[in-house]
């Protein structure tokens, strides 16, 4: 009898009714065809709450990371993906036992918990999450000459803040970022405000109440010039660098356009799906980055002068990416096809190419043995998960898809897809079939055409015989192509 109430008790502590079973630990990764480690399963997070004190000089940061969960089984313990060393780790207010191995972090739920049940998991940490440990990968998050940066895909979360870091278990976010005065700290959504501490720290409080990825949550600490306005109506804040230099006009000018492209991109498809929009301007990376809300460029997209393109492309990841997401890395096409072929909607609108002929031009312009064609879309490996068959190969399969329906069956497709998938997760086999939903057609064949198998389409994807002598079109040296 003294065993079960010590049970009930210990249940009561974290909240929640001891299963009928015994449970166990959580499953440490989802099973990701190609980060099977990824993630961890036994639980869905609904919520983080980030509150980081970061002192740019000695790169040492404090840290408590509290996530809102609920377990899909019965747990002993829960996993979180995390490289940094923790200090503690409390379950509903109770402190519990934890381990580390490699970025694997184990944390005990202090008693076996049933399904179905809500915890709160608080983890304390510090360190200086530049430095490397020589038992992991190296670290993501980068010191630069005035503060740091956590950018990246795909992951980057486990430098900074404990997560189910999987595409697949998106959450809301609040994200708190104490620094030194007169340095910034930007992160995604609704800048909440700024709260001057007193001794020569303030703090930055941002949050995203729609659903986000953690490969799309970032962070940049430094030296930064705010610009706040409105975009239709949505709270917006850009940040440039003060190391822009020359960019900045280009940068600025480039960013300017959004306000022709929000509305052209309402029009295919839907009203804009998240609480705040604006972008990141850096030096400090080298690729663009669809971050949520807030789309993160490096100064050299901006190299050769204004660039709309790069713009558009990252602009239409907050439909395609943010809001409707890949369940798994395999279907990235569904992120960079997806918007790549925006990119050619946006192009165009300036007149500089139509959708077809680009995808005609681009299918030109890869020999047979091109590794475009030398991988399914739909499963390109992790080797060209970035690769041109995800991004132009994706295009010219939506332009064939366009030629099969019709332009306007395949904007009724685009749009519908975003309204009904919003804030949730996608896979290539959910598309196919929305598709010949949508159209009223069997659509199998032109997919396995163009997604799901490897080879070069015997025809290209307009459906017309192209000619020796077709002219390039005038977008084709503007495009975004970060392969």
């Amino acid at each position: 009898m003294k065993a079960t109430l010590t049970g009930l008790v210990i249940a009561a502590l974290v909240g929640a009714a001891a299963p009928a079973h015994a449970a166990g630990p959580g499953p440490e990764g989802l099973g990701d065809p190609y980060y099977p480690k990824a993630g961890n399963g036994g639980y869905d997070v609904s919520h983080y709450d980030l509150r980081l004190d970061y002192e740019p000089s000695k790169d040492w940061l404090q840290a408590t990371t509290t996530i809102k969960l609920k377990t899909t089984q019965d747990l002993s313990s829960v996993n979180f993906d995390f490289a940094l060393p923790v200090r503690s780790a409390r379950v509903n207010g109770r402190d519990v036992g934890f381990a580390q191995h490699h970025a694997e972090l184990t944390v005990s739920t202090g008693g076996d918990v049933a399904k179905g049940q809500e915890l709160t998991v608080e983890i304390s940490y510090s360190a200086s999450p530049s430095q490397s440990n020589p038992d992991l990968p190296p670290s993501k998050w980068k010191r630069t000459p005035d503060g740091a940066q956590a950018i990246g895909a795909p992951s980057v979360a486990p430098w900074w803040y404990p997560s189910n870091d999987h595409p697949s278990d998106k959450a809301t976010y609040n994200i708190s970022v104490t620094v030194p005065d007169g340095i910034e700290a930007i992160s995604n959504g609704q800048l909440v405000g700024t709260t001057p501490r007193g001794d020569g720290k303030t703090t930055w409080n941002w949050a995203s109440t729609k659903p986000q990825t953690t490969y799309a949550t970032f962070l940049a600490i430094g030296q930064y010039q705010l610009h706040q306005s409105y975009l239709d109506g949505v709270p917006l804040v850009d940040a440039y660098s003060e190391a822009l230099g020359d960019r900045a006009a280009a940068a600025k000018a480039s960013l300017d356009e959004r306000h022709l492209m929000v509305g052209f991109l309402e029009k295919l498809l839907g009203k804009y799906p998240l609480d705040a929009t604006g972008a990141l301007v850096t030096p400090y990376t080298s690729t663009p980055l669809e971050t949520h809300t807030r789309p993160s460029f490096p100064a050299s997209s901006f190299r050769n002068g204004p660039n709309s393109f790069v713009v558009a492309h990252e602009l239409a990841h907050q439909w395609l990416g943010n809001s409707v997401t890949m369940k798994y890395w395999k279907d990235i096409w569904l992120n960079e096809g997806f918007a790549t072929y925006v990119q050619w909607f946006w192009s165009a609108y300036k007149g500089k190419g139509t959708p077809q002929q680009l995808a005609n031009w681009f299918y030109k312009q890869y020999p047979a043995d091109h590794e475009i064609w030398k991988v399914a879309v739909a499963d390109p490996t992790p080797q060209y998960q970035y690769g041109a068959a995800v991004h132009e190969r994706g295009a010219m399969a939506l332009v064939a898809l366009g030629e099969a329906v019709g332009d306007e069956t395949l904007r009724r497709i685009l749009n519908t897809w975003v309204s009904q998938k919003a804030y949730g997760n996608a896979t290539t086999e959910e598309f196919v079939a929305h598709a010949e939903k949508i159209s009223g057609r069997k659509l199998g064949d032109l997919f396995q055409t163009w997604v799901l198998k490897p080879g070069k389409p015997s025809s290209p994807p307009a459906g017309r015989t192209l000619k020796a002598d077709e002219q390039e079109p005038a977008s084709v040296k503007e495009l975004h192509r970060p392969y």
